[in-house]
């Protein structure tokens, strides 16, 4: 009797002491991940879309050993994404648009597709589509009227990508605004002009293009352009219309 007694307390002490280590365990997870950083996600060229991406990596970081410049990291539980899958903070270190991009044909299961980065079967880095670099217009000092075009020379697709737009400044009736613009058809979000930017935190700064553009739909179509018009080729073409929403727009919900 007195052995199984002592056999049960040794159990109950074992079974304890594994709850207080799994619960000490969890805590320090729950610490990691509530302290998370905000960050941006982006992740290397070629990837696919989030979540056809994370079903494809199996976290190997052999794309992260092929990039050249140390862009591509993997991330913790501190970074507030999926551990281990690849990643990059442009405003640490871009990516700096290798031609052959080392890192797409170095991922075994294709969650880097290299026919979202080819032309004519061919690697073409003008096709990655990482993010998509936005102007802070309140905060560039350009738009204050300064002279910087620190984003504008750093591109790899100047004049394409990102391009200058001259304004008259009517505070001064002298100078002019040399204002940095984005086209996000051709931007790829390598994210050396949010590197190269001057400000204390970065007035341009690269951001998911999920997150940040929107979609026209099929309700408006660039009728001077012929290329838009096969866009609609396909809509459905009957009309649907809320006549509540109509009558609350029209009369501010009262008839």
């Amino acid at each position: 009797m007195a052995d199984m007694e002592f056999s049960s307390r040794r159990e109950a002490l074992k079974f304890g002491a594994k709850a207080a280590i799994l619960a000490l365990g969890g805590g320090f997870i729950w610490s990691l991940s509530a302290k998370a950083s905000p960050l941006i996600l982006l992740r290397p060229p070629g990837a696919k879309a989030e979540k056809q991406f994370l079903k494809s990596c199996i976290r190997c970081g052999l794309c992260v050993e092929a990039c050249p410049f140390d862009t591509l990291k993997l991330a913790t539980l501190e970074d507030g994404i999926s551990v281990g899958t690849p990643y990059f903070e442009p405003r640490k270190i871009p990516c700096h648009m290798c031609e052959h991009i080392p890192c797409v044909p170095a991922c075994p299961t294709g969650a880097l597709d290299a026919n979202l980065v080819s032309t004519a079967g061919k690697l073409d880095i003008n096709k990655a589509k990482m993010g998509v670099a936005v102007v802070d217009m309140k905060n560039c000092v350009a738009y204050w009227g300064i002279q910087c075009d620190a984003c504008y020379r750093s591109c790899p697709l100047i004049d394409k990508a990102l391009y200058l737009e001259y304004r008259r400044n009517e505070r001064t009736q002298k100078h002019a605004f040399l204002l940095p613009v984005v086209d996000s058809d051709i931007c790829t979000g390598c994210g050396v002009c949010e590197r190269a930017c001057i400000t204390e935190k970065a007035a341009i700064t690269v951001l998911n293009r999920e997150v940040v553009l929107g979609k026209v739909g099929d309700n408006y179509v660039k009728g001077w352009v012929k290329e838009d018009e096969r866009r609609v080729d396909d809509a459905d073409s009957k009309i649907k219309l809320d006549i509540k929403k109509a009558t609350d727009y029209l009369n501010g919900g009262e008839l």
